[in-house]
């Protein structure tokens, strides 16, 4: 004898039908969001000990000018390209307006591979910055951002590397760098890349 489902239970099926659907088409690359969108970090940039593009970062804890000897403190600069994608690749109505992202802020956080990880002791203190930069859907974006802050140099352990006037020590780091945003319907994203940091009192000239 075939079963045949009544009209209320084809109904109840169709329901759960619909609710699976509606979770298969969340973000599955981040928790919590809803968003149509996710992002990619294709590049990420920082200056070498001579000041040309590198895959790390020379942090330079105190800078000399080599003809007037002045000394400064400079913050360093990472450059980031992330583009904005759409979870579904092809969507049948098209590329959707609402699916560019606008980056809000980041987080950067320093460790090191010995395991020694306290701020403020053996790594700088980790910080967050506020970022204004809009991803369109499928076009890498560009953009700058600190990568590590002035007054890090100023506070252990990057001021030790100071102490008489030794050039010697360096400090080997990664720099893991979360960008957070949300698609044009307020829907949140982040994406998280890292960085290689080196700190040093670097010879400059």
């Amino acid at each position: 004898m075939r079963y045949s489902p009544s009209p209320v239970q084809t109904v109840r099926i169709l329901a759960l039908s619909a609710l699976l659907l509606a979770a298969a088409a969340c973000n599955p690359l981040e928790n919590k969001t809803q968003s149509m969108s996710y992002l990619v970090i294709e590049n990420l940039m920082g200056l070498d000990e001579s000041g040309k593009a590198a895959d790390y970062v020379a942090s330079d804890v105190l800078f000399q000018d080599p003809d007037t000897g002045d000394t400064s403190i400079i913050a360093d600069i990472a450059t980031a390209t992330i583009s904005a994608r759409q979870l579904d690749p092809d969507p049948i109505a098209g590329t959707s307006p609402y699916a560019d992202v606008q980056l809000t802020h980041y987080t950067v956080t320093y460790t090191r591979s010995d395991g020694r990880n306290k701020p403020g002791v053996d790594v700088p203190y980790p910080f967050d910055g506020d970022l204004t930069v809009l991803l369109k859907v499928n076009i890498a974006t560009e953009f700058g951002f600190i990568i590590v802050r002035e007054s890090a140099k100023q506070e252990p352990p990057l001021l030790d590397l100071l102490q008489g006037g030794s050039r010697a020590e360096i400090i080997y780091t990664t720099a893991t760098v979360d960008f957070y945003g949300h698609d044009l319907t307020g829907a949140e994203v982040k994406v998280t890349g890292a960085i290689s940091v080196r700190f040093a009192n670097f010879a400059n000239g």
